[in-house]
């Protein structure tokens, strides 16, 4: 999303599905039983609305940790944020000469 500085970094929220709803709805305590049913009913009002991305975008660019944002509960988050920075860490490569062992290769002494 990367705002420059001049713009109304909240502007999106203005059109936001949440914006009449109660926040508590937005922020179930616990992950089962009647919290789950919340975060359900939280994330219905995401699917609807027409900023779920730009919401979630920003949730992700601010490192939220709680809450239902954009359609995604904190764990969907953790797991986008860990496979984005699996994305952006380069994997070493063997060096030159050597062979990786693995499933049908030998290590040679």
């Amino acid at each position: 999303m990367s705002l420059g500085p001049d713009t109304d970094t909240w502007a999106w929220l203005r059109h936001a599905a949440c914006v009449d709803a109660d926040p508590e709805l937005f922020f179930p305590v616990g992950e089962s039983g009647p919290a789950a049913e919340q975060a359900r009913r939280a994330k219905e009002v995401c699917h609807r609305c027409p900023v779920e991305r730009e919401c979630l975008e920003w949730a992700l660019e601010t490192g939220r940790t709680s809450g239902v944002w954009g359609g995604t509960d904190e764990e969907e988050r953790r797991r986008m944020r860990r496979r984005s920075d699996r994305r952006r860490t380069p994997q070493a490569a063997p060096a030159r000469g050597t062979q990786q062992s693995g499933p049908g290769r030998s290590r040679r002494p």
